[in-house]
C-alpha cells in the first residue's frame, strides 16, 4: 500500500510541475502576442529555388484554433519540423500563384523575418548580423526596402527617360508607356504573378533614384536593362506597401 501511496505522489506532483509550466508557457506566449509577436510551430516546410515555405500551427492565441494552419514564406532557409519560430507583422497574399511549384496558395503570409528567438527588440537593440534571422526578400517586394544609392551611370535608352525626370515629371508621364534604363539592383520574383525589379541609372530628383519596375521576366541583380511599359503613380497595395512610382507589366527592350 505504501508503494502505490508514493507512487500516487509521484504522479501528481509529475502531473502539477506539468500543468504548471504548460500555464506558464501559456503565458509567456500571451504576453508576446500582446507585443505583436507570434509563437509558430513548423508542421511543413517546402524548399524551392529562391524561397522557403513553412506551414505552421499558432501557439497560445486564442482566437486561433491549436488545429489550424497557416502558409508562410521567407527567402530559403533551413529548418525542420517540430521547430518553434516566432514572427512579427506579415503581408498576407491570397490566391497567391507559385509557379515553380505549379501552386496555388489559397493564402501566403510574407513575413520581413521569422527568428528562432522571440526577443525581437533585444536583437534589434544589439545589432546582431541579418544572418542570424531568417531575413525575406518576399515580403519586402513591394514594400520598398532600405535602398543605397550606387555609383552608377548609365545614359537613357533611345527615346527613353532617365529615372531622374520620371520623378521630376511623373504627373506628365502618368498611365502612359514609356522606355527606361538601368541596373538591376534587386529582384524579386513570383510574387503576386510577377516579377518585380529595382533599378538605378545613376540620376536623381529630390532623393529619389530607384525604380520598381513589374514584368514577367526575369534579369540578374548587375544586368544592365532596358525596360518599356507602363508608369502608374501612387500605388497603393495595402499593408504600408506604397509607390510613388511605379513601372508595370515591362517588357525588355534592346
Amino acid at each position: 500500500m505504501k508503494i502505490k501511496s508514493n507512487y500516487l505522489i509521484l504522479v501528481s506532483i509529475a502531473f502539477m510541475t506539468f500543468v504548471a509550466c504548460n500555464s506558464n508557457q501559456n503565458s509567456k506566449e500571451a504576453e508576446l502576442l500582446k507585443k505583436g509577436v507570434h509563437t509558430v510551430v513548423v508542421q511543413e516546410i517546402i524548399q524551392t529555388s529562391q524561397y522557403t515555405y513553412f506551414r505552421l500551427s499558432e501557439k497560445g492565441n486564442p482566437q486561433i484554433k491549436e488545429t489550424d494552419t497557416l502558409w508562410a514564406a521567407v527567402t530559403k532557409t533551413e529548418s525542420k519540423i517540430g521547430e518553434t519560430l516566432y514572427y512579427k507583422g506579415g503581408f498576407p497574399m491570397k490566391d497567391f500563384p507559385s509557379k515553380e511549384l505549379n501552386r496555388t496558395f489559397k493564402e501566403v503570409l510574407f513575413l520581413d523575418s521569422l527568428s528562432t528567438t522571440s526577443d525581437f527588440t533585444k536583437k534589434e537593440m544589439a545589432g546582431i548580423p541579418s544572418h542570424q534571422y531568417m531575413s525575406s526578400a518576399d515580403s519586402s517586394l513591394a514594400k520598398k526596402p532600405t535602398i543605397t544609392k550606387l555609383e552608377v551611370k548609365v545614359e537613357p535608352v533611345a527615346g527613353g527617360v532617365s529615372i531622374a525626370d520620371l520623378y521630376a515629371k511623373k504627373a506628365s508621364f502618368s498611365g502612359k508607356t514609356i522606355k527606361v534604363k538601368g541596373k538591376v539592383t534587386k529582384f524579386s520574383p513570383e510574387i503576386m504573378g510577377k516579377n518585380w525589379i529595382h533599378i538605378q541609372d545613376g540620376t536623381e530628383s529630390n532623393g529619389k533614384f530607384d525604380l520598381t519596375v513589374t514584368t514577367d521576366l526575369t534579369v540578374k541583380v548587375g544586368d544592365v536593362v532596358s525596360f518599356e511599359g507602363k508608369i502608374a503613380l501612387n500605388k497603393d497595395l495595402g499593408h504600408d506597401y506604397f509607390y510613388e512610382v511605379i513601372m508595370e507589366d515591362a517588357k525588355i527592350i534592346k
